[in-house]
């Protein structure tokens, strides 16, 4: 193996990890991806790995907090991002089994509902539930945080 290579594969590695955590599938396509040899792409992972740079339970925990810290997308979501990630099935569990949809649907649509003070009920639904459609919320989570909505909308308007 061409010791020269290795280090410059060390060398791409450290600066793709400068950004944010990684999956090791993220480096080895990187690494695959600018010309190295697959040698040398495993050796430079081996020794990622030693120096606890490369952990996919920590990186997809990183994920996890990153994707639920300012606008929440849903459980089911996520877990496709880490899968597309290709970390393992038993670390996606792992990370994901805390997340409540309910709650993040419930956060994120209330926030949106200030901005449709205006609607009638179908608009009101309509927009509430593509917004929380396109976080990857599911349909009777949406249905719930709707009529909820809803509801807490009407009680408020019935008080004044």
């Amino acid at each position: 193996m061409d010791h020269d290579a290795y280090k410059h594969c060390l060398d791409v590695a450290y600066r793709y990890l400068n950004y944010r955590p990684r999956s090791e599938e993220e480096i080895k396509k990187r690494l695959q991806g600018r010309g190295f040899s697959i040698e040398v792409v495993e050796k430079t992972i081996e020794k990622l790995k030693e120096q606890d740079l490369i952990n996919d339970l920590a990186f997809a925990e990183f994920w996890k907090e990153a994707r639920l810290s300012n606008k929440p997308k849903s459980r089911r979501l996520i877990i496709k991002e880490l899968s597309e990630k290709k970390v393992e099935n038993d670390i996606i569990r792992q990370v994901t089994e805390s997340i409540d949809d309910e709650g993040n649907a419930y956060t994120l649509g209330h926030n949106r509902a200030r901005t449709l003070i205006n609607l009638d009920w179908v608009d009101f639904r309509r927009r509430l539930a593509n917004f929380l459609a396109y976080r990857g919320f599911g349909y009777e989570v949406i249905k719930h945080t709707v009529d909820i909505l809803w509801e807490e909308r009407e009680q408020e308007n019935s008080k004044l």
